[in-house]
């Protein structure tokens, strides 16, 4: 198992996240965030890109051995959902937020078969809702959800709970605490901002940033 010190590392080599408490940053749900993470860009750094692929079929392969089946999640999850079930060779498919509104009305693109043990990949995980529908709707369709994994999460503890509450099987390869006490390291961070940037973690619905 790879220390996710590295895969943090990695993760601010190129700049996929970006830590600032003082303008922080406003998310779809309308919290107020210091840091933004952007797996996507990632991608455009074939060395680093390939591995944390590598790194994502290592996490798959040993904690779910019996995988048949890979999904995505849209829109973030596909490309690296495809990269791994490529390397691992296993069938793969990815899943909408909602179904099409034209053409087949698919909300589950590619084959499957029911009963298959599916894995779902994430970018990341935030709240966990997102990924948790979509395994559910991979339930409803017959499917064996075995669990879940993703490159980086946050740590919430509502997203901890609805974990728990689902009873799937969660792993991620790096986390919030592991990056900001790397970016503290780095100087990316001051020491002074260490506490500011975990206290948000706690409560990110009321944060509202640095006073």
């Amino acid at each position: 198992m790879t220390d996710s010190r590295i895969v943090a590392e990695k993760l601010l080599q190129v700049n996929a996240v970006q830590l600032n408490p003082e303008h922080p940053f406003t998310w779809a749900s309308g919290w107020k965030s210091p840091i933004y993470c952007d797996n996507r860009r990632v991608l455009s750094f074939p060395f680093v890109r390939d591995f944390i692929k590598s790194e994502l079929c290592n996490l798959v392969f040993e904690r779910f051995p019996d995988a048949e089946l890979l999904a995505g999640v849209a829109t973030a999850g596909i490309a690296w959902g495809a990269m791994v079930a490529d390397q691992l060779k296993l069938p793969y498919i990815y899943v909408r937020s909602n179904p099409k509104d034209h053409g087949l009305g698919n909300q589950i693109e590619g084959f499957y078969q029911k009963g298959q043990k599916t894995v779902v990949i994430e970018d990341l995980v935030s709240t966990g809702k997102s990924s948790l529908q979509v395994a559910e709707v991979l339930k409803n369709e017959g499917l064996e959800v075995q669990g879940m994994v993703s490159i980086f999460n946050y740590g919430f503890p509502v997203a901890a709970e609805a974990v728990r509450n689902s009873g799937l099987k969660y792993y991620s390869l790096t986390a919030y605490p592991e990056l900001i006490d790397l970016a503290v390291e780095k100087g990316i961070v001051t020491p002074g901002r260490h506490e500011i940037l975990l206290k948000w973690r706690d409560d990110p619905a009321k944060w509202e940033g640095v006073q």
